[in-house]
């Protein structure tokens, strides 16, 4: 990121990358561990997003009121999220309240009672999570998407998992899941903001000095695509779908170009499908293009929501310009718009040390090293209107995608072959 990076692997394991951020008050804290949705069976689906719930619930040292209340005290913010890879916890303080989060975290992800009481409740409000995701057929089409694209692998299936899956695990699941995966040595401690580095490390030693455990890595095989047309019945007022298929992992050298690519296609109002679905035609009120990198494979999507009268059109404007991208490409005028629009997303975003502090955490564990912000804006640059004719003629042939809708009376719609 910059000269001010440093990374170390302390004793225990643990690999601590830190970045101090000069002229700013705050400082970020996150622990970034190696438990996402992929490393499930598929019987204890949803148990690394249970298992963050239950990390909130108290401690040998504090409960769950009192580790609210502790962080409440001083003004920061305590939260966590699990991905289909990772699972992060972090925390955001002014410098001079560094040693109080560093406390609640270690306490956290040390301590934690994983208690049958709080299990049982938490499984609960999850059921209630996966009620109110199911309810919002926007979100959840992306996840049945997923779903179809891998179908059978762990990264196809939903992080909150199934009300099925998430009833029974039992607490001995979820403490065999915390033993074989929070260990030091699957772990990245990522700080990024004001901070004093040996202060920093007094603290390390202080609260994670004594840590010792060896934990099972990521171990899973990249999924094989498919392509399916899927349609969901469900009485919603518009119909939502995504189509897409495979897209490049992380490390791939052509990611970047991939990006760019599905920024010109859908990634903002100057985009092909927002100008030519929305304003154009008014067929739909939200209509965009994105991409999702993993450690060993990614994926590339189109959502589209609109009325049932209108989606099919949508859909063939958006193979239109599917079918346009794959055989034309792009001009140089929208390569070097969508250029800038990458890069300076990319550089404002680092003026918050939470941007910071994720990037470099995220990094560190998926990649074991640290892309600098120099690296990121030259890689963008490199990228040519051959290498996105290239990567569209691979990527966005109507012929090889997987479709899935969610709405009302789909097979009356005609919606299966209009791409």
């Amino acid at each position: 990121m910059s000269d001010n990076v440093d990374i170390r692997r302390l004793e225990s394991g643990l690999t601590v990358v830190s970045e101090q951020v000069p002229h700013v008050r705050s400082v970020a804290i996150g622990f970034w561990v190696n438990a996402g949705s992929r490393d499930e069976e598929a019987r204890e689906q949803g148990v690394s997003h249970l298992l963050e719930h239950l990390l909130f619930k108290g401690t040998d040292r504090r409960s769950a009121r009192e580790l609210a209340e502790v962080m409440d005290h001083v003004g920061g913010q305590l939260n966590a999220f699990t991905t289909k890879e990772y699972t992060s916890y972090y925390a955001r303080v002014l410098d001079e309240h560094l040693p109080v989060a560093m406390d609640v975290l270690s306490d956290m992800i040390r301590n934690s009672l994983h208690r049958e009481e709080d299990l049982e409740r938490e499984k609960g409000v999850i059921d209630e999570e996966i009620g109110m995701y199911e309810d919002t057929p926007d979100e959840l089409v992306h996840d049945l998407f997923a779903q179809a694209l891998w179908r059978g692998h762990p990264l196809g299936r939903p992080v909150l998992g199934t009300r099925e899956t998430v009833g029974g695990l039992r607490r001995q699941d979820v403490v065999g899941h915390f033993d074989a995966r929070y260990a030091p040595d699957n772990t990245v401690l990522a700080v990024a903001g004001s901070f004093e580095p040996a202060r920093l490390f007094e603290l390390l030693d202080e609260h994670l000095g004594s840590w010792r455990a060896s934990g099972r890595k990521q171990n899973g095989v990249a999924p094989e695509p498919g392509v399916a047309t899927e349609l969901v019945e469900k009485a919603t007022e518009l119909v939502h779908l995504c189509i897409g298929g495979p897209g490049l992992p992380l490390e791939d050298p052509g990611s970047y170009a991939l990006s760019i690519m599905s920024n010109i296609l859908g990634g903002g109002p100057s985009s092909r499908l927002f100008q030519e679905v929305r304003e154009e035609r008014g067929l739909a009120y939200s209509v965009f293009s994105y991409t999702a990198a993993f450690r060993d494979c990614g994926l590339f999507s189109i959502y589209c929501g609109a009325g049932a009268d209108r989606i099919r059109a949508a859909l063939e404007v958006i193979g239109q310009q599917l079918r346009l991208m794959a055989t034309e490409g792009v001009s140089e005028v929208e390569l070097e718009r969508a250029k800038a629009q990458l890069k300076s997303g990319m550089t404002m975003s680092l003026e918050s040390t939470s941007s910071r502090m994720n990037r470099i955490g995220r990094s560190q564990l998926l990649l074991g090293r640290i892309i600098s912000l120099d690296e990121v804006l030259r890689r963008v640059q490199a990228v040519t209107v051959e290498d996105i004719r290239r990567l569209a003629a691979a990527f966005c042939d109507p012929g090889k995608l997987t479709l899935v809708a969610i709405g009302p009376g789909l097979e009356r719609l005609g919606l299966r072959g209009v791409v």
